[in-house]
């Protein structure tokens, strides 16, 4: 284990005897003003994030301590139940920031709801804790390693891969299929129960280099039967929950709880690439500020037609992302609300349509960043210009198995036929 492994467990466990309280009366504002507040620290330390493969634990430190882990937290174990919306917004402006950092952040602070939602009352308890720091990446893609049944649980081991947020988590969740049946499972075990594999950061990757997406090893850990639940309801939510709802509407009275993740998903992620359009136009502003043409008349690059149009275009994509992430936040919580209020279903379609939405939004971002770095010459493709990072993080977002259109697009119109999905377990 390196060094600033060693320091982040340590500081990890010294911050769980004297972590803040959630603040009465903290608004959404504040938390996204916060978010915000972090721009410039979070620019001066790209390089350094990219080589630990995280960020540092001081910057840990401060985003716990702003409120970010308990956004969409039950109140009832110490969060703020803010809506996604305002927790996206917040995390956007992370990465303006830092995109990758953003990654490691949100994809360890979104599954409290996830929890919140899918597991019983008492696996609540035991997970959030009395002081409710819960920190938790969730690796949904598999399923890897072995799971056999034993008196009163599970035994879970093997290894992980891309657990993005694992560098500061208090747990980890993961898919598994049980032995001996067709059934796969979504298990959580806590931090002690894993080892964290020094596989990310540095030249490991093209991009996301800052992500925090190492390895997990499990050896043979105990999983209580109520810490495990079908991996069709914890994660696609597939099944019609019916006016009974879910465990996270029944204990919490929040609708947001209903707990239909597709969308939400789909959101972290792209939340990261629109950062990364937000932070390129930033750079590229600054660069044609600061240039001049190379031939006569010298021209100011801000006074020329083949700096403005592609500047233009990244601009107008860039805001129909955001729009569009935006929306597609406020229509998860209608959804909820919808079915709260006259039991109308929020369906398996309905959660792939926002994802749809909302992965054309990812594509917008990375098409706007894709312009920038080619528009902005040759001399910030130069490893650690900011505009190259930025592409190669949108790159590595492009190769992520969930922003495949073709894949999601073929689903989805099977689902709207009334035939199976043939993916996902629906």
């Amino acid at each position: 284990m390196s060094s600033d492994a060693r320091r982040r467990d340590r500081q990890q466990d010294e911050a769980r005897g004297a972590l803040p309280q959630p603040e009465p009366g903290l608004t959404g504002a504040e938390l996204i003003r916060r978010a915000a507040s972090f721009r410039d620290r979070l620019r001066a330390e790209q390089d350094r994030s990219e080589a630990r493969g995280c960020h540092s634990p001081e910057l840990q430190e401060a985003f716990v301590r702003a409120g970010f882990y308990r956004a969409l937290q039950p109140k009832r174990f110490g969060g703020y139940e803010f809506d996604y919306t305002t927790f996206y917004r917040a995390m956007l402006e992370i990465a303006r920031g830092d995109p990758a950092v953003a990654w490691c952040v949100i994809l360890g602070a979104t599954h409290g709801a996830q929890i919140a939602a899918h597991w019983p009352e008492q696996a609540q308890i035991d997970l959030f804790g009395p002081d409710g720091h819960f920190i938790a990446p969730h690796r949904a893609a598999g399923p890897a390693g072995r799971c056999r049944r034993v008196d009163g649980g599970y035994v879970v081991e093997g290894t992980w891969n891309y657990a993005s947020g694992v560098p500061y988590c208090t747990h980890f969740i993961g898919n598994v299929m049980v032995e001996g049946t067709a059934e796969q499972v979504v298990f959580i075990v806590p931090r002690a129960s894993i080892a964290i594999l020094d596989d990310w950061g540095g030249d490991a990757t093209l991009g996301m280099r800052a992500s925090g997406s190492n390895s997990v090893k499990i050896s043979e850990a105990f999983v209580p039967e109520h810490w495990v639940v079908p991996m069709g309801r914890a994660l696609w939510s597939a099944d019609d929950v019916g006016s009974a709802g879910t465990y996270g509407t029944r204990l919490h009275g929040n609708p947001m709880y209903l707990g239909r993740m597709m969308g939400p998903y789909q959101a972290s992620l792209i939340a990261t690439v629109i950062g990364a359009a937000r932070a390129a136009l930033d750079e590229f502003e600054e660069i044609a500020r600061a240039r001049t043409t190379r031939f006569p008349p010298g021209l100011k690059w801000t006074e020329h037609v083949d700096v403005q149009r592609p500047f233009g275009q990244a601009m107008m994509l860039t805001d129909t992302a955001e729009a569009v992430l935006v929306q597609g936040c406020d229509m998860y919580m209608a959804y909820c609300r919808r079915w709260a209020s006259d039991g109308t279903p929020f369906t398996a379609e309905d959660s792939l349509r926002l994802w749809g939405m909302l992965l054309n939004a990812g594509g917008l971002a990375c098409d706007a960043v894709d312009l920038l770095f080619r528009a902005a010459s040759s001399a910030t493709a130069k490893k650690g210009q900011r505009i190259e990072r930025y592409w190669r993080d949108c790159a590595m977002y492009r190769s992520h198995t969930s922003s495949q259109f073709a894949n999601l697009a073929s689903g989805l119109g099977r689902l709207h036929f009334g035939l199976p999905m043939g993916m996902y377990g629906i």
